[in-house]
């Protein structure tokens, strides 16, 4: 189910993007990540649940998501860092326990430009760069 047919089936028309906060991007763009972890991680082979959320909390938290953003820096383009810079600039009301203020910042970086690339409908891209980077990571 792509992006289109989520706005479409809820009758839900778009909007300019740069009329989205970058936390709501990020918010969103969360949820977006950890789908894709989920279903990466699940595809790996059936296991127990608590293997199934070992995995996957290993590549949502902060500092895994900012090495992400590390790996995959070079590949973005113009208007993608920008996206990333106004996520690493919002001002969040809380901080992660266990995470850096850089990597938290990055981390919500990285999710506000998943969030963006989603509500445009580029849900290839997001999976390119997903795929690199987990990738690169790992290794």
């Amino acid at each position: 189910m792509t992006n289109r047919e989520i706005l479409s089936f809820f009758d839900i028309t778009e909007k300019d993007i740069r009329t989205y906060s970058p936390l709501t991007l990020a918010f969103l763009g969360d949820a977006v990540y950890e789908l894709i972890i989920r279903a990466r991680v699940v595809g790996e082979g059936n296991t127990s649940p608590k293997k199934l959320h070992s995995s996957s909390t290993s590549f949502e938290k902060a500092a895994a998501q900012s090495r992400l953003l590390d790996l995959i820096e070079d590949e973005l383009s113009e208007e993608e860092k920008d996206y990333v810079r106004r996520g690493r600039n919002s001002k969040p009301r809380t901080m992660a326990k266990n995470a850096s203020t850089h990597d938290y910042l990055n981390a919500t970086g990285l999710e506000t430009l998943i969030g963006c690339l989603f509500i445009k409908g580029d849900e290839e891209r997001i999976l390119y760069l997903m795929n690199k980077g987990t990738k690169e990571n790992e290794e």
